[in-house]
């Protein structure tokens, strides 16, 4: 078994990061998966929430994903996301001012997305 992971998280604009990983944790259609080096073959849906990397040198990459698909072979793992922003990019105070709009405009989905990205850049 390998002791990491190529890892890509693209956005439908951009790559959004790029690296060597021990593992990432993800929620799928299946619910939260978490993928190290040596994982079965795997594809799926993304469903919006946290990404967490946890990066081959210790450090850890958190990105609020929005739909798209996860796929795993070969110790490369693809995650291609409808949106994608990473928590260091997400400024919390729009986030929150975002979230409380959707509350009172009774926007579900607006809420879910303004949600994961708090959740995003508090855990990192």
């Amino acid at each position: 078994m390998a002791a990491e992971l190529h890892v890509e998280l693209v956005a439908a604009d951009r790559q959004v990061w790029s690296g060597e990983a021990r593992l990432v944790v993800a929620r799928t259609a299946s619910g939260d998966i978490g993928v190290m080096p040596g994982h079965q073959p795997l594809l799926s849906v993304l469903e919006s929430g946290p990404v967490t990397i946890r990066t081959s040198d210790g450090g850890t990459v958190v990105a609020a994903v929005h739909g798209g698909f996860i796929s795993f072979a070969d110790n490369k793992l693809s995650l291609l996301a409808e949106i994608a922003e990473l928590a260091d990019e997400i400024d919390v105070q729009r986030a929150e001012r975002a979230r409380d709009r959707a509350k009172s405009d009774a926007d579900a989905s607006a809420e879910r997305r303004a949600d994961v990205r708090l959740r995003a850049a508090t855990t990192s």
